[in-house]
């Protein structure tokens, strides 16, 4: 059986461009060790994506201190997106490898304030730039509070 694991880390994948600032995004949270920022391809309406600043392909190539720095932060922006879509649920999905439907090989997780029926199709329309960066503003400030 043929696998098709990405084993080296792409410096020009998305996330990656984005923490070297060569691409615009929609900040939420930003600390020394991760990003979070909405996702321009949401599910819902919310949906934010926390990465940490290692280069890491998956959870098995993510150091200890960064896998807890994106759960902290994660942690954080679910507290944001509780209080500013007034959602109680948050879906939390990671995906690890082509097989489980990881497109972008940067390690990543999905916090997405939904009921599991409610869902879109991953990455099938583009959000409007102006809400993700009203709804950006919103949860930033909801985090600082």
């Amino acid at each position: 059986m043929t696998q098709n694991k990405q084993t080296q880390y792409d410096d020009n994948n998305i996330f990656a461009k984005m923490l070297k600032g060569e691409i615009p995004y929609h900040k939420v949270y930003e600390d020394d060790k991760t990003l979070a920022f909405m996702d321009i391809m949401p599910q819902a309406k919310g949906h934010v994506l926390v990465i940490p600043k290692q280069k890491a392909i998956d959870l098995v190539d993510l150091e200890p201190e960064y896998a807890a720095a994106v759960l902290m932060t994660a942690k954080k922006v679910m507290q944001a997106q509780r209080q500013v879509f007034e959602r109680e649920g948050i879906i939390q999905m990671q995906l690890n490898g082509s097989q489980a439907g990881q497109t972008v090989f940067h390690y990543h997780i999905h916090l997405i304030p939904s009921n599991i029926h409610e869902l879109s199709v991953h990455a099938a329309n583009q959000a409007d730039s102006d809400e993700l960066a009203k709804m950006a503003e919103q949860l930033a400030a909801a985090i600082d509070s």
